[in-house]
């Protein structure tokens, strides 16, 4: 690797190394877990850094690729205890306390995804239990325009916690 492109590279880690690794934590919650996923990214990146374009932003891209692996191991992590839980039969088990702060984290992870209207009108109907007509008044938009956006926050809320709806399935059956 020629000279200037290692000196970017250490300078990248050097910098963005433990930024990085408190994102990762706000996903995985494990300190060595998100050392270990940002050390991956970092090893992955490096394994191809000469062949990305010269205009890449790497801390975008170091951020983005540290958010996937943070969320590809969370959802590898709900597979495997939901699977292990169905076959010892200990379901109850899979209703830990961690899991509901988890399941938690990350209801409000995708709640604070959501643009700021969606998000505004997401939480006066489900958190503050006003109906849509209420809505509309209050925030001065037609229902039309509260039904849109609910769709539009309840679309986001499923892709966000897609992975926990085998478990929460599982859990109101038993």
């Amino acid at each position: 690797m020629a000279d200037k492109n290692l000196n970017t590279f250490e300078q990248l880690f050097r910098e963005l190394f433990k930024p990085l690794c408190n994102f990762s934590m706000k996903y995985v919650g494990d300190w060595d877990e998100a050392k270990g996923l940002v050390h991956d990214v970092f090893v992955t990146v490096w394994e191809k850094f000469e062949a990305l374009p010269a205009d890449t932003n790497y801390r975008s891209y170091l951020y983005t690729a540290v958010r996937n692996r943070s969320l590809n191991y969370i959802r590898d992590k709900k597979k495997h205890t939901i699977l292990d839980a169905v076959q010892e039969g200990a379901l109850a088990e899979v209703n830990t306390t961690l899991e509901t702060s988890e399941l938690e984290q990350r209801i409000e992870l995708a709640i604070q995804s959501l643009p700021e209207k969606c998000r505004m009108v997401f939480e006066l109907n489900r958190m503050e239990g006003l109906r849509y007509a209420q809505i509309a008044e209050k925030m001065g938009i037609s229902i039309k325009t509260v039904e849109a956006q609910m769709s539009k926050a309840l679309n986001v809320m499923r892709e966000h916690l897609g992975e926990f709806l085998m478990l929460i399935f599982f859990m109101l059956k038993g």
